[in-house]
């Protein structure tokens, strides 16, 4: 319990940190009056379209948190659940707004300062989207521990093993809020500014030809707000869910494979959060390593935010080390290249998303050199490169699944998956994942830091600054968008192994839920029998036939993949429908108010805001709800093996599918970037036409269905972790 402490310790100095580099971030000025008003409007729009989309999940939220409650009144679900399920939503919902409201205050800020040097620029960007990564980690680390000791105090088992795995598959349930929280944002975030920017970008700079963020242009500011309500407070709720998914799932295999241990067992569900709080620390000061020379290129300005992430990573893997072996870890070695196998996945994911998407490498000068012949060249050529790059993330998740499960049973591969090397073995993958997120910190940094440079390089255009800044911006703006593609990458490899680990949780489970209704008493097949509370995942996996041979593992899986490609099409569909709005209106403003393009009239801004908030919250709905509800009537239909196989078929096709979205998208989006610096033509050429057509293209890829896809995966595996009482209660087949 002494170690346990320096989980909300660790909180407490994120959120301290968070806070100081807010405070410096606000000390330094917006610039010029012009440049204070642009970010004005952006800031109001981004909060005006945050208070509508709260609204909406409000009342998504409480309808759920009444249906856990009924379903806990009838004996079907743990008293707890309704309000871990509350706090989850809130704390995901909060770490997003914050997150915004800092880069929404530091876009104009981050312009001024590049006026006087790019690594001014570089430095308060960045510092600035560390404040979203360390208030992510700040929150979830608070909410857990606050969460273990109510469930600790309140919980009463005379069995010290049962307590414990009671309290961390309860405390799994407000992962569940945090994946509602986080689909509603990062759908609806992502549906608003890809209206935006698709409407910007087909008739301001196909049609029009003026420049992207170009004051005339009716759509740049939804645009801006679209760049933060996505990419700031949609990835901060995305990820605070996959680092507090991954550190509860991990907590609640450990609670399960170290149970004969009463001492270990503890330990075993403290090590994943302990993981993540000295990560807290190094992430702080890896934020301080970032650095630049005002001479820099694409890649010296990568170098210096991969110099920070590497050596947080490096630290992190030889502090595990220490904290596994002060735990008593009899295999702690083991286990603790476990965790590496994670921290190195995640490494090489990032490696490969930069080399497919960055302009500095060919697969992206090549899409920019299909553009000589037209736009349907560079739509080939760029889902050939995301297609392409799905290669080495999905084998750098493989190889890490194998690492962290053989090294956590010490390479037994003769018992691969026998019942104490099975448990033994998952908990390898959930730590790996742990690991993975351990420097959540400074990784959503460089995630965060890419809309800030964005929005700062669109405020420098409209306020009429002069070339050089607009030059550091756009290198800025152009790392921005690298960084954000590793970003995306790096969360949906964060969550492959999570929702394998969540699986095996899910069986935790239903393991409860069969004994919370009276059902101790297993019977198989072949007629023996078996006390539920003895039971193992391989004694589960026999009693529910979760084989290949069994037809509802194989629907499963057939729905699970496909629930993949229809939330991505429900989405694209959305995109275009509000895209479709928004250009109409964008033509209508240029034909009907007149004097646009001579700069003597201001276009209607709040307009073309209005268009994509609405169009948003009503698009974002469907996708959302059938995320939920699929689970649901799964478990209903086909049982706990239709569920299995569906988690499966939605785990497989979903990853490689976000990997190919995400890639191709940010390979189009840097193509047109590197045309715009001058080559094949430049700006205002056919090529460049070709290529901002592909951008428009991979706008909804990257930005909207691609990332949306992690928090599916993961939000099915909690829908099914909390209707498991449901689900073993009553299912038709």
């Amino acid at each position: 319990m002494n170690l346990f402490y320096l989980v909300p310790i660790a909180s407490l100095v994120a959120l301290f940190f968070a806070y100081y580099f807010f405070r410096n971030m606000m000390k330094e000025s917006e610039g010029t009056d012009q440049m204070k008003k642009i970010a004005l409007y952006v800031r109001e729009g981004a909060m005006s379209y945050l208070k509508q989309q709260y609204k909406v999940v409000t009342i998504v939220f409480i309808v759920l948190a009444l249906i856990f409650a009924i379903m806990a009144y009838f004996g079907l679900q743990n008293n707890w659940v309704p309000f871990a399920f509350l706090t989850g939503g809130f704390f995901s919902g909060l770490a997003g707004f914050f997150g915004m409201k800092t880069a929404t205050y530091a876009s104009a800020r981050t312009a001024n300062a590049a006026q006087h040097s790019l690594n001014k620029g570089l430095q308060l960007a960045f510092r600035s989207g560390a404040v979203m990564g360390l208030v992510v980690v700040g929150l979830a680390l608070l909410d857990i521990s606050v969460w273990y000791l109510i469930l600790d105090y309140f919980v009463d088992d005379a069995v010290t093993s049962h307590k414990l795995i009671m309290i961390t598959t309860t405390m799994l349930t407000f992962g569940m809020g945090a994946s509602t929280q986080a689909l509603f944002a990062r759908v609806g975030g992502g549906i608003y500014t890809k209206a935006a920017d698709v409407g910007a970008d087909l008739v301001g700079k196909v049609e029009a030809g003026i420049p992207e963020d170009d004051p005339r242009n009716p759509a740049t500011i939804a645009d801006n707000v679209g760049d933060n309500v996505g990419d700031v407070a949609g990835m901060g709720a995305d990820l605070y869910e996959s680092y507090c998914g991954s550190i509860l799932a991990t907590a609640a295999l450990g609670a399960s494979a170290f149970a004969a241990n009463p001492i270990m067992q503890k330990n075993a569900v403290f090590a994943p959060m302990l993981i993540a709080a000295v990560g807290v620390f190094l992430s702080i000061f890896g934020i301080f390593l970032v650095r630049t020379d005002d001479d820099a290129d694409m890649k010296k300005l990568m170098n210096a935010l991969n110099r920070g992430v590497n050596v947080s990573a490096f630290l992190i893997a030889i502090f595990t080390f220490g904290i596994l072996y002060l735990l008593g870890f009899e295999n702690w070695i083991g286990i603790s290249f476990s965790v590496i196998s994670g921290l190195i996945a995640g490494i090489i994911i990032g490696q490969g998303t930069e080399y497919y998407t960055s302009h500095s490498y060919n697969p992206t000068k090549l899409i920019a050199k299909s553009g000589s012949t037209g736009p349907g060249t560079v739509i080939i050529s760029g889902i050939g490169t995301g297609l392409i790059s799905t290669f080495i993330p999905v084998v750098a998740i493989a190889l890490a699944i194998m690492v962290a499960y053989l090294s956590a049973i010490g390479f037994d591969v003769q018992n691969l998956v026998s019942s104490g090397n099975l448990s033994m073995g998952l908990y390898g993958i959930g730590i790996a994942a742990v690991g993975m997120l351990s420097t959540l910190g400074i990784t959503l940094a460089t995630d965060a830091y890419g809309p800030i440079a964005d929005n700062a390089g669109g405020n420098a255009e409209m306020c009429g600054l002069g070339s050089e800044v607009r030059e550091r911006t756009d290198a800025l703006d152009s790392l921005g968008n690298t960084t954000a593609a590793t970003g995306k990458g790096f969360a949906i490899g964060s969550a492959a192994l999570t929702a394998l680990a969540l699986l095996a949780s899910y069986i935790e489970e239903i393991k409860i839920g069969m004994m919370r209704l009276g059902q101790d008493i297993l019977t198989f097949a072949n007629g023996d029998t078996l006390k539920t509370g003895e039971a193992t995942f391989v004694d589960f996996m026999n009693y529910f036939q979760v084989t290949l041979m069994n037809p509802k593992v194989i629907v499963g899986i057939f729905l699970g993949s496909m629930m993949a490609f229809l939330f991505c099409g429900l989405t694209m569909n959305a995109v275009g429908r509000a895209a479709q709005e928004m250009v109409d209106e964008v033509r209508r403003q240029f034909r009907d108010i007149k004097g646009i393009m001579e700069g003597d009239a201001t276009p209607d801004y709040a307009r073309c805001v209005e268009i994509s908030t609405k169009s948003a919250q009503r698009e974002m709905l469907l996708p959302s709800l059938l995320a939920i509800a699929i689970p649901i009537a799964v478990g209903l239909l086909l049982g706990v093996a239709g569920v299995m196989g569906l988690l499966a078929g939605g785990l497989g096709s979903g990853f490689v599918l976000a990997v190919f979205m995400a890639n191709a998208g940010g390979a189009w989006d840097n193509a047109k970037k590197y045309v715009e610096m001058g080559n094949y033509g430049g700006k205002g050429s056919d090529t460049h036409k070709a290529t901002v057509v592909g951008d428009t293209v991979g706008d909804p890829f990257k930005d909207t269905s691609g990332p949306s896809l992690n928090i599916l995966i993961k939000l099915m595996s909690m829908v099914s972790i909390v209707m498991a009482g449901l689900t073993v209660s009553w299912s038709l087949l």
